[in-house]
């Protein structure tokens, strides 16, 4: 139960994070950086959270079990159980926002990838002890 607790308070706030910060910076938004910029972007980061947790809980949810199901196998241990996690999140996150917005390429790839990649393996990270019974 922990560690679906863990997957859910941290997946989504950390995943509406990179999930801004990825369309801010494809949209053009940090050319001119300064304190405004900077300060609006946490306004919206902190208006939209509600939006980030209504839409990413099931996501959370689904892959926390998918982690609950590896750390009852023996012969994987932590660190590869948080590989795999963060590849399922890297693919799952893709195919969602991969192909939304104008640009393609490589750079696209990775950075709507990170969305799911970042919160699935920090969140396995931080539920590598927790035992499940």
């Amino acid at each position: 139960m922990k560690r679906y607790v863990i997957f859910v308070l941290i997946g989504p706030a950390v995943g509406g994070l990179i999930l801004l910060a990825t369309t801010t910076y494809l949209s053009g938004y940090w050319t001119e950086t300064n304190f405004a910029e900077v300060r609006k972007f946490f306004v919206v980061l902190f208006s939209t959270l509600q939006f980030s947790y209504l839409f990413g809980l099931l996501p959370c949810l689904a892959v926390a079990s998918i982690d609950d199901i590896l750390a009852h196998i023996n012969r994987i241990n932590w660190i590869v159980r948080m590989v795999i996690i963060g590849v399922i999140g890297f693919v799952a996150a893709e195919l969602l926002y991969g192909s939304h917005g104008a640009d393609t390429g490589a750079l696209q790839f990775v950075l709507y990838g990170s969305v799911g990649l970042v919160p699935a393996m920090l969140s396995s990270w931080l539920a590598r002890d927790v035992a499940s019974h």
